[in-house]
């Protein structure tokens, strides 16, 4: 017995569990496993991406710079500052972003937003995306995505779980939340960041709850949304007809598509080896931002193209296992939405460099260069984790239970210890000829002081011939006999 309080105790301090868990450094394994593959595989894509951002882009670096290292450097200056960007988000509790600051962080993001719109500059690729700050070009709309995922998750846990919002307030906040900042990114034009955080939405929308023909009906109008946007001006429209055939205008603007294409072709199943790219030396434009997937393939062949992939799978089920775990509708749709919408973006940046899509301008995140990219990749990790660590086990009428039991030993005091010593033989003869026994344990429920019944309460300790017990309740034949003594049947 005295071993079994004992074990519930432990899983009690460790998850509020009733029953026996394995812990990681402190922590149970159901969250801490989940935790671990998170940061383990992001780890192993970003240093993977380093080496592939070295080779990808050594040659347009030597040429322009002087120094084949330019954008390594740069991208390990990033990745340090987004890890400590991270380390810090992982360690706030992220129900302070989505419930008490989240209207600051959405008045700041709008106001950067429409700073790209008034201030921002193009960078030669055809759309104003960017804010030079001299020694780097942010990009606002990747950090909107951020503060998009915390707006959704803010009105749903008041509409479905705190039941705070009516459906009509719902529906005009959520229109108003996302879909200002929506515009404006849209507005650059950013189809690919607009497109990413939609289809996030959509998958939010459906954890959450929202039924399913509305998400149907948005995704229907997104499309043909899409269509409209893709087709109105020369420059949309030129990407959208390359999809279909890059050859139509090879040197122009078929030329990126079809030289992934050729570096796709040269790596074959093992690919050319790392650094023995040849489609890097000024063929293959934005070879380290891009369209580092078809560099990828080229030096690394089929199986590292794969590779990567089942990285980013490992990626998913560690955050969506997060997600599964989170004590709240909130944190569930944080870590789901920071999880899901990194996977999107990777398959939108893959479909385009394969010709299945229209060409984004998305990166890859945690491979591709990329000051913004790289950081807000990194902050959506630090979201994750932050809901892994601040969740926990639900708690049981066990958990309850202990929590009002405590010791009184001599002269009354309370003690810690939920288990006391037992009484030995020679103590309880004592006790029935007369002399004075040593105080022993009694549990008291509450902490309350017994009543004047002439029964113990259930839980406390009594005296019953000389002897010391913990009365449990009534016994069997009381039972039987019904309430009251009567009833039940005849005493004998």
């Amino acid at each position: 017995m005295a071993r079994a309080v004992a074990a519930q105790g432990r899983t009690g301090r460790q998850g509020r569990s009733d029953c026996p868990e394995r812990s990681i450094f402190g922590v149970p394994e159901r969250f801490m496993r989940p935790r671990l593959v998170l940061l383990a595989c992001v780890a192993v894509l970003v240093g993977f991406g380093l080496l592939m951002v070295f080779s990808a882009s050594s040659v347009t670096a030597l040429n322009s710079t002087g120094d084949a290292a330019y954008y390594l450097k740069r991208q390990l200056a990033f990745i340090a500052a987004g890890t400590l960007v991270a380390f810090v988000l992982a360690k706030i509790d992220y129900r302070i972003w989505v419930r008490q600051l989240i209207m600051p962080i959405w008045v700041v993001t709008l106001g950067l937003l429409c700073a790209v719109i008034a201030l921002g500059t193009d960078n030669g690729m055809g759309a104003t995306r960017w804010i030079d700050l001299g020694f780097f070009d942010l990009q606002p709309s990747e950090f909107a995505k951020i503060t998009i995922i915390f707006t959704a998750a803010n009105l749903a846990e008041r509409y479905y779980d705190q039941g705070s919002l009516d459906w009509n307030h719902f529906l005009v906040l959520l229109g108003a939340g996302v879909g200002l900042p929506l515009l404006l990114i849209i507005a650059q034009p950013d189809k690919g960041t607009t497109m990413v955080a939609g289809l996030t939405l959509v998958v939010m929308g459906y954890l959450a709850g929202m039924p399913k023909r509305l998400l149907i009906g948005l995704l229907v109008l997104a499309a043909i949304a899409f269509l409209f946007i893709s087709l109105r001006d020369d420059y949309s429209r030129a990407r959208f007809l390359t999809m279909f055939d890059p050859w139509a205008d090879p040197y122009g603007n078929g030329w990126q598509l079809i030289q992934g294409f050729y570096a796709f072709g040269s790596g074959g199943l093992l690919g050319v080896g790392v650094g023995f790219s040849r489609q890097k030396y000024a063929y293959l434009p934005m070879a380290h931002n891009d369209f580092i997937f078809a560099v990828i393939g080229e030096e690394c062949g089929l199986l590292g193209t794969l590779g990567l992939l089942a990285g980013f799978m490992v990626f998913l089920w560690a955050g969506l296992e997060i997600a599964r775990r989170a004590p709240d509708l909130a944190g569930r749709l944080v870590a789901a939405g920071c999880t899901t919408i990194v996977l999107i973006q990777l398959f939108l940046n893959v479909l385009g460099v394969i010709g299945f899509f229209p060409l984004s301008g998305k990166p890859i995140p945690f491979v591709s260069y990329g000051g913004s990219s790289i950081i807000a990749s990194l902050m959506l990790v630090g979201l994750i984790t932050s809901v892994s660590v601040h969740s926990s086990l639900p708690e049981t009428t066990h958990d309850n239970a202990r929590r009002a039991w405590r010791e009184v030993g001599r002269g009354g005091e309370s003690e810690l210890s939920l288990v006391g010593e037992a009484t030995p033989r020679s103590e309880r003869r004592a006790s029935r000829s007369g002399r004075p026994a040593r105080d022993g344990l009694r549990v008291v429920e509450g902490g309350g002081a017994g009543s004047g019944s002439g029964r113990a309460p259930r839980g406390r300790v009594s005296e019953s011939g000389g002897r010391r017990r913990i009365d449990l309740g009534p016994s069997a034949t009381e039972r039987l006999r019904g309430r009251g003594g009567s009833g039940g049947g005849r005493r004998r």
